[in-house]
């Protein structure tokens, strides 16, 4: 059965050579270095992540620390109140 991009059986010319190409290359750059040069690169590459980062100011830190506290401790109490009521319901059904 075929569609307009071509066999469902078999996959499209490009395909196969792409594969192929993936197939012969074996491992880069990964591929030459030891387990000491990967992890050095590894690091490497996490220090050039870290540098894109876009850190937050003190005061920004602290605002978003004061809204987290204060979510928490609104939800906790949210919590609490239906516990309570959820507690006393079960006492006042089942005795």
């Amino acid at each position: 059965m075929t569609d307009a991009v071509g066999s469902i059986d078999k996959p499209d010319a490009q395909d196969e050579s792409t594969e192929s190409q993936k197939k012969a290359r074996k491992g880069g750059k990964r591929g030459k270095k030891g387990p000491f040069g990967r992890l050095a690169l590894f690091y490497r590459q996490i220090i050039a992540e870290l540098r894109k980062v876009v850190w937050p100011t003190r005061s920004q830190l602290t605002t978003y620390t004061t809204v987290v506290i204060v979510f928490v401790v609104i939800m906790i109490g949210l919590v609490t109140v239906i516990d309570y009521g959820f507690s006393h319901a079960v006492k006042y059904i089942f005795g």
